[in-house]
């Protein structure tokens, strides 16, 4: 059974005018997707995100390697799948004084799609109540959950969000985070692209971590972060930190304060928490609460990538005949 997304050396150079190329995509593999996921395509921006989906989208054409689509050469034969495609990658493009029905409606319309599906994906994405409203009217998070009710007018099997979440604030950022996670939830492959770490943590179930056009990770959440080096830590709350941070330094561990006087945060593994528990209670300092603190997807990135690559710089980018 064919991969739905697959990428194989996969390379894509832009010219400049005066300026060196920007070699945006650089022999990147990687294979993801499955029925009823979120995958996270992470990567700071610049990193190559946007490229590679233009080309597993056949809105540009590689440099080098390929990119397929369920087992379909997507940068050549993209009308093949496209049905089992829904995709957002640039900001919605709609009639603003048309309502948001009225916009679905002439997309299902020109596609043949019946008008019975505008229901269905308004409902999806909670705009049942504001379809009669105009989409200038829309907030920012309203008009993103509108073009994702477009995308999935023909009930695709993969859906493609391109940094869905920025601009939002943060209740518009919830909002998304839920609605992927529910239409993840009724069978779909989504794929989200995104900078913002912090934030897909808590919809993805697996991701890749791109930078400089290359892979630097890929897997689950749990395995990026045991992969990155980053250890876990231990969080005390105790009444007179600074007392108890003498206390375990001497026993041996390497403890830090934490702006909260209350907390510290012992460098140790999970399965050291009774070690620091009974080095405090010997010393007669008891404490209030202890918590495992893991790593994040941020810090394991840093790690991984050391810091965040920098943006290209230089002149702007000269597209080539082929990638109009």
């Amino acid at each position: 059974m064919a991969a739905i997304v697959e990428v194989s050396t996969l390379q894509k150079t832009y010219s400049r005018f005066r300026a060196e190329p920007v070699h945006a995509v650089q022999g990147l593999n990687l294979t993801l997707g499955s029925p009823g996921t979120v995958h996270g395509f992470l990567g700071p921006n610049g990193s190559g995100k946007t490229t590679t989906i233009r080309c597993l989208l056949g809105l540009i054409r590689p440099t080098g390697g390929s990119a397929q689509l369920f087992g379909v050469d997507s940068t050549t034969s993209f009308h093949e799948v496209a049905p089992r495609v829904g995709a957002i990658v640039e900001n919605p493009k709609m009639f603003p004084a048309f309502t948001g029905r009225k916009n679905l409606r002439l997309l299902a319309s020109a596609t043949g799609i019946s008008k019975s599906e505008v229901e269905r994906v308004l409902e999806v994405v909670g705009l049942v109540d504001r379809g009669n409203d105009s989409f200038k009217s829309y907030s920012l998070g309203m008009k993103q959950r509108l073009a994702i009710a477009a995308a999935l007018l023909k009930d695709p099997d993969l859906l493609i969000l391109d940094e869905p979440a920025n601009g939002l604030d943060p209740a518009g950022i919830a909002e998304m985070r839920v609605l992927i996670r529910s239409i993840a939830d009724e069978g779909k492959a989504v794929l989200v692209s995104s900078h913002q770490l912090a934030e897909i943590e808590h919809v993805c179930d697996e991701a890749t971590i791109i930078a400089n056009g290359q892979l630097v990770e890929s897997g689950t959440l749990d395995q990026i972060r045991d992969r990155s080096g980053v250890k876990q830590r231990i969080i005390v709350e105790i009444a007179d930190a600074a007392g108890a941070v003498e206390v375990l330094r001497t026993a041996g561990f390497a403890v830090s304060p934490l702006p909260n006087p209350d907390e510290l945060a012992v460098d140790n593994e999970a399965e050291y928490a009774p070690s620091v528990t009974k080095a405090l209670a010997d010393a007669g300092r008891y404490l209030h609460g202890l918590r495992v603190e893991r790593a994040s997807l941020e810090s394991a990135f840093l790690n991984l990538t050391g810091g965040p690559p920098p943006p290209p710089t230089g002149g702007p980018v000269q597209l080539s005949p082929e990638d109009t």
